[in-house]
Formats: structure tokens, sequence, C-alpha cells
């Protein structure tokens, strides 16, 4: 089960840079990219399978130093931008930890596979009285 995201707060780094999103001249001055870090194999929150699954899962998404990089720049505002980054972090970790469910092999009934046969059977006969007739 994976804790809440209150729980992540203290682990998380954040850095900002110029966003490239909307703004206008706002985007030249003001720094509302927001980039946050998570250091998977150091976290105190997530259990030792929790941090091995993430980074089978997500090592595409981490840097070389093992860092989970997420960004957001969707928003004028910097304190926006960071909410965004936390949610998507957070649906990141838990899209990763997610199990599917194990498929069970199931039979068909026995009715269901006689009525596929008298199917099958109906259908060849059917094609074996076509062709030609001798008089």
């Amino acid at each position: 089960m994976l804790p809440p995201l209150d729980a992540f707060l203290p682990e998380l780094q954040y850095q900002t840079a110029r966003s490239s999103g909307p703004g206008g001249q706002n985007v030249n001055k003001v720094e509302s990219k927001v980039e946050l870090r998570f250091r998977v194999a150091d976290s105190a929150v997530l259990n030792d399978e929790q941090k091995q699954r993430l980074l089978e899962k997500l090592a595409s998404k981490l840097t070389s130093e093992g860092e989970l990089l997420v960004t957001s720049q969707e928003d004028r505002s910097q304190g926006r931008n960071k909410e965004l980054a936390q949610q998507k972090f957070y649906e990141l970790l838990t899209k990763a930890l997610h199990r599917p469910k194990a498929r069970k092999a199931t039979k068909p009934s026995k009715g269901a596979v006689r009525k596929r046969l008298e199917s099958k059977k109906k259908h060849g006969d059917k094609k074996s009285n076509r062709g030609r007739v001798d008089f």
C-alpha cells in the first residue's frame, strides 16, 4: 500500500527555471517551471520491495544518479506548477506500484463446448450440401 503524498514531501527536492509556457513577458523574468527530484534508493517512506519495483518500472524516467525527475510548466504560477508536479509524481508512483490482478485460467462449460461443436457440424453440413448435382 502506498503512503499518502504528505509522507513524501520531506524527501522531495525542488528546482525552478524559466518556463517556456504561457505568460507573455512574465516568462522572461519569472521562474515558474518546477522540477521535482526524488531519490528512490534513499527513501525512508518506501520499503525495499517498493524501491526495487520503482527502479525497474521507472528506469527510463530515472537520472543516472537514480533520481526520479518530474517537471511541470503548464501554469503561470510557480506554486500551481509545484502542486501539479507533486500530483504527477504521486500518479507515477501509484501506477508503477500497482500490481495487476492475476488472471485465472477457466474452462468453457460443457454446454458451451457442445453448442460450439453443434454449430460447427451444422455449418459443415451446409457447406457439404453445396456443389454439383448429378441427374
